[in-house]
């Protein structure tokens, strides 16, 4: 079995985020990381292929695909610890300024010219990126590629050909199932990614990245980047700050203190 998991470098959720005159999110290796959400992802694939018979792990491989510049290396980083067996990076300055719809089209391309080489059963995702929070790729993708989609699996399993998965709604829990191929995303509740061990940690700094140009998966470069983007960021400014707590001591006359509040801030 062969599992390729898209992740991402964000930038780090307790970092001074923002965004460039250009519109882009600010990035920078110093601050960077794998997003989260892509963890419980890459674990889910993790689990898929310990839970086969000892001939077809030996065949089985999990790959981290990413699309951005060498900083992005980072979080290919991360997933060796992890545990995953190989990295593939879409690198090319064209990418830059990609938008959910340029970014699905160059995923779909890389795991397409990956499924030349060797076929990809699955192809596993985290819910969201946690820089965008579009929470879209995952189906864009699945459309580029023609294939089954299943999101926000809260239960992933995998036998005889068949993904199914379970999600959860509000008040109910719907069970989906697909023929492999398939694109799958998982919530954070699917699992608990492991903790990277010493010998992995170690081996994540000199593993190869293969490193990918658009005209290595067959894209020009008129169809990505910023020239190619459906949604621009037209205009940002910082979050103002918190307006100062106002106390209010209650010696019986909280309830009128409040209603006032509320009636001055039109909260009602």
């Amino acid at each position: 079995m062969r599992i390729v998991v898209p992740v991402k470098h964000v930038p780090d959720i307790h970092s001074d985020r923002g965004l460039t005159p250009e519109g882009r999110v600010r990035r920078g290796a110093e601050d960077g990381t794998l997003n989260e959400l892509d963890e419980n992802a890459v674990e889910a694939a993790l689990q898929i292929v310990e839970a086969l018979d000892e001939a077809e792990r030996a065949t089985s491989e999990v790959v981290a695909l990413t699309v951005g510049p060498v900083e992005a290396d980072a979080a290919l980083r991360k997933a060796f610890q992890i545990g995953v067996d190989s990295a593939v990076r879409l690198g090319d300055d064209a990418l830059a300024g990609s938008d959910v719809f340029a970014t699905a089209t160059a995923v779909a391309a890389a795991v397409r010219t990956l499924d030349a080489q060797t076929p990809v059963d699955l192809v596993i995702t985290g819910m969201a990126a946690l820089d965008g929070l579009g929470s879209v790729v995952t189906s864009l993708v699945a459309a580029e590629l023609g294939l089954p989609q299943l999101t926000l699996a809260s239960r992933l399993s995998v036998e005889h050909g068949q993904v199914e998965i379970e999600r959860d709604l509000d008040g109910v829990t719907e069970v989906l199932s697909a023929p492999t191929p398939a694109v799958v995303s998982v919530t954070d509740h699917v699992n608990t990614p492991r903790y990277p061990n010493f010998k992995l940690i170690m081996a994540a700094r000199t593993k190869e990245i293969t490193v990918l140009g658009l005209s290595d998966v067959g894209l020009a470069p008129e169809v990505v980047g910023a020239q190619a983007a459906r949604a621009t960021v037209v205009t940002s400014a910082p979050r103002p700050p918190r307006p100062d707590v106002e106390l209010v001591t209650d010696k019986g006359e909280g309830g009128l203190a409040l209603a006032d509040y509320l009636i001055r801030n039109d909260l009602v």
